[in-house]
């Protein structure tokens, strides 16, 4: 399922190349919401892979975009103990003025999302 969210963007990171056949990019949103009168802000971690890394390199600090990702979630088991890593993979990024940010592969003229190889995993949620 993909979903989309808008924020400012608060950061960005390097693209950092994990293995040999992995590499990612962080960056994070801030998103401000109303309830009953009061502001409240929260920043959301999102992730790039592979060949969409590059998608936020024209984004600057303070700009408004709108991210379009799929949540993602991997169970572990590390010296007895179970852990889980949840990751918000961005696949499309379209900033305030409309421009969007998209890979090669991925269809923006649409309307159901295809998902790439990439997006699409065995995990049963």
């Amino acid at each position: 399922m993909a979903y989309e969210l808008t924020g400012k963007l608060y950061k960005k990171y390097s693209t950092q190349q994990v293995t040999n056949t992995f590499k990612k990019r962080e960056f994070v949103l801030e998103i401000s919401e109303e309830i009953n009168g009061n502001i409240y802000t929260n920043y959301a971690k999102m992730q790039l892979v592979q060949n969409k890394c590059g998608l936020i390199d024209s984004a600057e600090t303070g700009n408004i975009l709108t991210v379009s990702f799929n949540i993602k979630g991997t169970k572990y088991d590390r010296d007895g103990k179970e852990g889980f890593i949840t990751n918000l993979d961005v696949w499309k990024i379209e900033q305030a003025n409309g421009n969007q940010n998209t890979p090669a592969n991925v269809p923006t003229n649409t309307t159901p999302f295809t998902p790439s190889p990439e997006t699409i995993d065995d995990l049963p949620f």
